[in-house]
């Protein structure tokens, strides 16, 4: 049996995507897996949610969306700092780039690395790299809590912080009005996640918490089909929960027995694989999760930066 494929290098087949229409004005684009992207229409203007990873898939996105509003976007809302989320910013004119300090920050320090390293991990969503201007920086940041007025009778659209998880930055969009949560990818909707640049045991326990302590009607996480209904919402936080609580059990059973990092690789591997196995790019994931996990719990608190190198490092150490 051949070597798997270098992370998603080998996923070179189109997704289809779907719009939906989650409430008046409130919109989400999801595509089999592939990271999702959604809008909130104000009074006079649009509040748009992730950015794609370049220019060019940004603008076939507002093209969909364009069939249905016209408005400006006044806002770009990034959940995070990873490429793929945030490198199409360009494409939206927005007024303002909204994003919590740390995800400022975290560009800052890492931003031009983990170009590098995604658009290689994935090259199927790098659409005309080319077209990529720089990096993308954040024109207005907040700590804990920003409220955008949409104006008329449309209510707030609330942005808030809920803790370190997929990163140390990642902010959640909330509707009142509406009962809508744009999650990012703090939460998966059947698909696997990626904790590279985690905090894994908060994210299991207090962040995850506080997502649902809003009590959504519908979920869009960062990648997945939306939820609806609140049981679909908790099913899809607690698979996330149950993804990170068993990747803390296997690999800080292995650490704590002084085990090896590609024996804490495979038994996490053998627990997940029969629930999560078939989940869109699970296998592209695990390496870079154990891996920083690992860290984590040798006392390393921030990840260490991921370059085109390491990631291969990485790779082949774990995923032959």
């Amino acid at each position: 049996m051949g070597r798997k494929a270098f992370a998603s290098s080998a996923d070179l087949d189109e997704k289809e995507q779907t719009l939906e229409v989650l409430a008046d004005g409130v919109y989400a684009l999801t595509a089999e897996g592939d990271p999702n992207v959604g809008a909130i229409e104000g009074e006079d203007f649009l509040v748009c949610f992730e950015a794609m990873a370049t220019p060019v898939a940004a603008r076939e996105w507002l093209a969909k969306l364009r069939e249905h509003t016209d408005k400006p976007v006044r806002y770009l809302v990034l959940s995070h700092y990873h490429a793929v989320r945030v490198l199409g910013a360009s494409a939206f004119d927005a007024e303002v780039i909204v994003a919590h300090e740390n995800t400022r920050a975290l560009v800052a320090e890492r931003g031009r690395e983990d170009w590098e390293s995604e658009f290689a991990r994935m090259p199927r969503l790098a659409k005309d790299a080319d077209s990529v201007p720089g990096l993308t920086w954040p024109t207005l940041t907040f700590s804990d809590r920003l409220t955008i007025d949409l104006g008329g009778d449309r209510g707030d659209l609330v942005l808030q912080y809920c803790g370190r998880g997929h990163t140390e930055g990642d902010i959640v969009a909330w509707l009142p009005k509406h009962r809508v949560l744009f999650a990012g990818d703090l939460v998966e909707a059947e698909a696997a996640l990626y904790t590279g640049d985690a905090y894994h045991r908060d994210w299991a326990s207090s962040t995850l918490d506080r997502v649902k302590a809003f009590g959504a009607d519908a979920l869009v996480g960062g990648r997945g089909a939306v939820s609806h209904g609140r049981d679909a919402v908790d099913a899809a936080i607690e698979q996330t929960r149950d993804f990170l609580r068993v990747m803390i059990r296997e690999v800080g059973a292995v650490h704590h027995g002084g085990g090896t990092l590609k024996e804490a690789f495979e038994r996490t591997r053998a627990a997940l694989a029969p629930r999560y196995g078939k989940w869109p790019i699970f296998e592209h994931c695990l390496p870079f999760d154990v891996s920083r996990l690992w860290d984590e719990l040798s006392g390393i608190e921030r990840p260490v930066i991921w370059t085109a190198e390491r990631d291969r490092e990485v790779w082949d150490l774990l995923q032959d």
